[in-house]
């Protein structure tokens, strides 16, 4: 008997326990497949109805019970499948869809969109630097929300495949990215201290790491590896500590047979010290041949700070800006999460969200996500569904994405925003924004330094700004209508 092809059920654990929304089950015996696992042994955890059986059998949509046997037609059989369907259906009425889409800092979309060409060129020049071929290291720059740190994340998934030794280090306000660096050299160094032919340079490493947390007054980390240590020698000269600290790395890695590839995130943070000492280790590593090398992400300003920092720096780096996807690529963002469910956009729909969010991977995400949540079971969602979520939409944003940063300015830093969405076109001038506060521009030169430390704004050209967050604009003359700088 089959019980024909119905819709999948909708979100929830599947039975299969893959991580995947629904699986398909077919025969009394429970013989089970799923889009994720159609080649490999599953167990369907709607037991006792089913028993695990290998996975035979595959369809392509929805699911189908079938007999044991076609050419019997035996009473127990059509019950028990009956009992099955029956249980299915309970649960799809208690279910909704999972959501496919992934609003967060950093969260890993389900598709990927616009980004292919940059991962590929970074696989290109990892596997480059395997064979020890020294590459440029990379810098991807962009605004808040155009995915920096997920395009970081999938690179960081290419190099695990590659078995490239890594490590990720978020910097931050707080001033301790030396420290970070450094627990990451060292968690680095103690994977390959386990070969024989790199302990010498391992111990020489080490005897170099004591030494730079005693010049630094750096606290001591937690990762050790089983050589001794010797006196070790700094000069006290930051970006030739780091330097030798790095070769000497590097060195060990070169004779383990190893590669080493550094993930910095939020580069804007580092102090103008530790980007130069960063620039130099790196070159020298560069003219050393020596396996290493580092994709950093940070916001626009960054280019600036680097270019500041080291004279060579634009011949160290690849400079790659992430920006707002194309229609094309956020058309792709929007729709293909939910074909998985076997849900459809309307193009109406799909030009609108394309509209409001500008095409920045972060907004789709949360737009999309708050269209799902007002449209449970439809097979089609159209220009008014997503209409009906646009409120929950914006509020979320400014609850969330634009508050956060905003509520940590004080209110000469928020008199001097308002004053920036005052100018109308946006980047503006400076000279602009001290005139609509009635003030000169070396008094309000101390506000923009503080501003651009923050990672509100950035300088786009001399003498003008603008906003590092995509609409923030918007956001400000929601909140005050009248933009009273008071």
């Amino acid at each position: 008997m089959s019980a024909g092809a119905a819709s999948p059920p909708p979100g929830g654990r599947p039975w299969c326990g893959a991580a995947w929304p629904w699986c398909f089950c077919s025969g009394a015996y429970g013989e089970i497949s799923c889009k994720r696992l159609q080649q490999t042994p599953g167990r369907c955890l709607l037991q006792p109805f089913c028993e695990e059986r290998p996975l035979t059998e595959t369809y392509p949509k929805g699911y189908t019970i079938l007999r044991k046997n076609k050419e019997t037609q035996g009473e127990k059989n059509r019950i028990f499948c009956n009992r099955f369907v029956s249980l299915l259906w309970r649960r799809r009425f208690t279910m909704t869809h999972s959501n496919p889409y992934t609003p967060g800092a950093g969260f890993m979309p389900s598709y990927l969109a616009g980004r292919e060409g940059l991962i590929s060129h970074a696989e290109q020049s990892l596997l480059a630097l395997q064979k020890r071929y020294p590459q440029q290291s990379m810098i991807y720059y962009g605004l808040r929300g155009v995915g920096k740190t997920v395009l970081l994340n999938t690179i960081e998934n290419s190099a695990e495949g590659y078995g490239i030794l890594f490590d990720h280090i978020e910097a931050d306000s707080d001033g301790k990215f030396t420290q970070n660096l450094l627990v990451s050299l060292q968690r680095i160094a103690h994977e390959v201290s386990f070969q024989t032919t790199a302990k010498d340079f391992a111990r020489r490493f080490l005897a170099l790491l004591k030494a730079f947390r005693i010049q630094y007054k750096l606290e001591e980390g937690e990762v050790s590896f089983g050589v001794d240590p010797e006196a070790g020698f700094v000069s006290g000269v930051y970006s030739n500590d780091l330097t030798d600290l790095m070769t000497q790395l590097g060195k060990a890695t070169q004779s383990s047979g190893d590669t080493i590839c550094l993930f910095i995130d939020e580069m804007q943070y580092l102090r103008r010290e530790e980007i130069a000492g960063l620039i130099v280790a790196l070159h020298r590593c560069n003219q050393l041949r020596l396996p290493i090398m580092a994709f950093c992400a940070g916001l626009p300003k960054i280019l600036q700070e680097v270019g500041e920092a080291c004279s060579y720096a634009e011949r160290l780096f690849q400079y790659e800006v992430v920006g707002p996807l194309k229609p094309e690529e956020a058309a792709a963002a929007i729709t293909v999460p939910a074909e998985d469910f076997e849900v459809a956009y309307d193009s109406a729909a799909v030009e609108h969200i394309i509209a409001q969010t500008g095409g920045y991977p972060y907004f789709i995400q949360q737009m999309c996500s708050s269209v799902w949540q007002v449209t449970p079971d439809k097979p089609t969602i159209t220009l008014e569904d997503v209409q009906e979520a646009e409120p929950k939409f914006w509020e979320l944003l400014d609850k969330g994405f634009f508050a956060v940063r905003y509520q940590r300015c004080t209110p000469r830093e928020k008199a001097f925003i308002a004053a920036m969405v005052k100018c109308g076109k946006l980047p503006c001038t400076i000279a602009n924004v001290a005139k609509l506060m009635n003030k000169s521009v070396s008094s309000i030169s101390p506000i923009r330094a503080q501003l651009i430390s923050k990672g509100m704004i950035y300088p786009t050209s001399h003498g003008e700004i603008d906003f590092t967050v995509p609409q923030f604009d918007a956001y400000v003359r929601r909140i005050n209508p009248n933009l009273e700088m008071e």
